[in-house]
């Protein structure tokens, strides 16, 4: 073969051009591929925004192919991030930190809920509990092995009240003992089936409130979004684009002005809620996603960290988790 001298300085630009073309790809760009999102829970009010992002072109206008699935029961977006089989999920924070626990590379790129919408609904009467204290000599509703008793136990121990003064009743499906009255304070998510039973009490002519720890300074983190440490390092751009895209749709479908859109979303994917209750139930989920002071979906490190130590404090997880290395608050620098 003749090469010239030009020929030989093309090959030689190319030789050394290539690589470094490949690993801004790695670093930063789209791979190209289908994104899988997998979410927490079934669709329902508390995926709105994640569907909004997909129905109004959040993803699209980014450059991003995106699959946003349900999750449930059977559903472990942690899990499918480890295998490969999703790129992006939402977890809660106990979720989270047990995996870390194991030393899953998942790391926190937002989190959703700045309150926990986990709290315990009451018949009110018109009046609040103003103090932990009032517990004492009431019937408690959790669930064993549920988050909502690990919330409760962190409670009554740091309001030094003994779990004897308290009468801790087993929860199931059936909201029965509490609608008969034989179960005091019942654990819900407040915007989802707290926006049912309300109604119902109230047609039945009974006021209801809702006991919140976090009022307490019992802070336990829910829903945030997550991926893995590995798609940080070598696709920052993407994680940013994706993290955009996700808040930039909850905010716009958290809006007042954009209530009817974002309702009748839902209902397409939660036909068995009326839209009455979609309604009430979007408002109460603003309340619990934007937060007072800050950027939407900013992750509140000191709430993680109080949420790692109720978990070792009740023997959830065995030893301490280094919580704060998993959580990207700077600019996505793992």
């Amino acid at each position: 073969m003749n090469c010239t001298p030009a020929r030989l300085v093309i090959l030689l630009c190319l030789f050394f051009l290539l690589p470094l073309l490949d690993g801004c790809r790695q670093r930063g760009e789209d791979p190209g591929q289908e994104l899988t999102f997998r979410l927490k829970w079934l669709y329902n009010i508390n995926t709105a925004g994640d569907l909004y992002a997909l129905e109004h072109g959040f993803f699209t206008s980014r450059g991003l192919r995106v699959a946003v699935k349900p999750g449930g029961p059977e559903r472990d977006a942690i899990r499918e991030l480890e295998l490969g089989r999703a790129q992006f999920g939402v977890a809660s924070a106990d979720q989270v930190i047990r995996a870390l626990a194991k030393g899953a590379p998942i790391v926190v790129i937002a989190q959703l809920f700045q309150q926990n919408p986990l709290q315990w609904i009451y018949r009110s009467g018109g009046a609040a509990y103003a103090n932990p204290l009032e517990l004492r000599g009431k019937t408690v509703g959790i669930t064993y092995g549920g988050n909502d008793e690990t919330i409760m136990r962190a409670l009554l121990a740091k309001y030094n009240i003994a779990p004897s003064k308290v009468n801790l009743f087993s929860v199931r499906y059936d909201y029965a003992p509490f609608y008969l009255g034989e179960v005091d304070l019942w654990p819900v998510y407040r915007n989802a089936e707290g926006i049912v039973i309300a109604e119902k009490m109230a047609r039945a002519g009974e006021q209801t409130g809702f006991f919140v720890p976090d009022l307490f300074d019992v802070r336990f983190v829910a829903n945030s979004v997550i991926t893995t440490r590995k798609m940080v390092e070598e696709h920052p751009d993407l994680v940013r684009k994706f993290r955009d895209a996700l808040l930039n749709a909850w905010q716009e479908a958290l809006a007042s002005a954009n209530a009817d859109r974002t309702i009748a979303l839902v209902h397409a994917h939660d036909q068995g809620t009326p839209e009455e209750i979609i309604a009430k139930q979007l408002v109460s989920t603003r309340q619990l996603m934007l937060p007072e002071n800050g950027q939407f979906g900013r992750i509140d490190v000191a709430a993680w960290r109080q949420t790692g130590k109720i978990m070792l404090e009740q023997g959830v997880i065995d030893l301490p988790v280094a919580i704060e290395k998993a959580l990207l608050t700077d600019g996505l620098k793992p």
